[in-house]
C-alpha cells in the first residue's frame, strides 16, 4: 500500500521512500529513494509509515529523535493513535485505513486524528489520501471496524462471486451485496449514512479493480487476505455457510485481538 501511496500522489507532491528491501525501490519513476530512516525523516514534512505491524514499535523508536513537529500518518492496521502517541510524545498522528482498490483510485480511506493532530493536519491528509478514492472522518472507536469493514471487505465480494458467471458480478454486487454490507456495517456501529457509501464504494471498488486488473474475484480475495488476519477471519466463517454480517463481526474480533494501544 505504500507504494500505491506513492505512485498516486507523486504528480502533486515530492515523494521520498526508504524500504529496507532495496529491490522494492529500484524501479520507481519521478520519486526520491533515501538510504535511511534518518535521510528521509530529515527532508520529508509528512512521515507515512506504510509498515507491517510486526515491525512498527522499531520504526517508531528510529524516527522519534528526529521527528520534531512533523506529520506523522501511519496505514498499519490495529495500531492506535495513542500507541504510537505513547512511543514518539506529543506529535500530529494521523490513523488511516486504506483499501485494495485505492490501487486505481477507487478505494475508501477511512481517517481519524491523534491527540495532538489539528484540524488543518486531517485537512491536508484528506487532500492527499483522496488520490487514492474517497475519503471518511470518523473517530478512534471505529478504526477497527473500518479495517473489518473497508479493509476486509473487497476480500469478502471475492469470495461471494468467485463462482458466478462474469456478466453476473454487476447486477449481483448491486442487488444483493450493497445491501448486505450496509446491514453488516451498521451492525458494528456505522450510521446509516456511512454504511451506505462504504459498502456502495467497497463493492463497486472491488468489481473495478478485478476488470481493471483482468483478474479473478478468487484472486482478489488471495491479494487481500493474509494469514491470521482480519479477512482470513471473516472467510473462515462464509466457508462454514455464515453470514456477511457474522464474518464481518469476526473480521471486526479479530482486529480488536490484534490492536495495540
Amino acid at each position: 500500500m505504500g507504494s500505491v501511496i506513492a505512485e498516486r500522489i507523486k504528480s502533486k507532491y515530492n515523494v521520498f521512500v526508504f524500504d529496507i528491501d532495496r529491490n522494492k525501490t529500484k524501479t520507481l519513476k519521478n520519486i526520491s529513494v533515501s538510504n535511511s530512516i534518518d535521510e528521509l525523516v530529515k527532508v520529508a514534512e509528512v512521515i507515512i509509515l506504510a509498515i507491517k505491524p510486526q515491525g512498527f514499535d522499531a520504526a517508531l523508536k528510529e524516527i522519534k529523535a528526529g521527528i520534531d513537529k512533523k506529520l506523522v500518518v501511519s496505514i498499519a492496521a490495529g495500531i492506535s493513535t495513542q500507541f504510537i502517541e505513547k512511543i514518539l510524545g506529543e506529535v500530529s498522528v494521523i490513523r488511516v485505513m486504506p483499501n485494495l482498490p485505492a490501487r486505481i483510485g477507487k478505494g475508501v480511506s477511512c481517517l481519524c486524528k491523534g491527540k495532538f493532530a489539528s484540524d488543518k493536519d486531517l485537512k491536508s491528509m484528506l487532500r492527499l489520501f483522496k488520490f487514492l478514492g474517497i475519503t471518511l472522518v470518523l473517530g478512534q472507536d471505529l478504526m477497527e471496524a473500518a479495517t473489518a469493514v473497508c479493509g476486509s471487505g473487497p476480500g469478502f465480494w471475492g469470495y461471494a462471486v468467485k463462482d458466478k458467471p462474469r456478466n453476473e458480478w454487476k447486477d449481483y454486487s448491486e442487488k444483493v451485496l450493497i445491501p448486505q454490507f450496509i446491514l453488516a456495517a451498521e451492525s458494528i456501529g456505522f450510521e446509516k449514512k456511512q454504511s451506505r457509501l462504504l459498502a456502495q464504494r467497497l463493492v463497486r471498488g472491488s468489481l473495478a479493480t478485478v476488470e481493471a486488473w483482468q483478474i479473478s474475484p478468487e484472486e482478489l480475495k488471495i491479494r487481500v487476505a493474509s494469514k491470521g488476519g482480519t479477512t482470513e477471519a471473516g472467510l473462515e466463517v462464509l466457508q462454514k455457510g455464515g453470514t456477511l454480517e457474522e464474518a464481518v463481526r469476526a473480521a471486526l474480533n479479530r482486529a480488536r485481538e490484534l490492536s495495540r494501544g
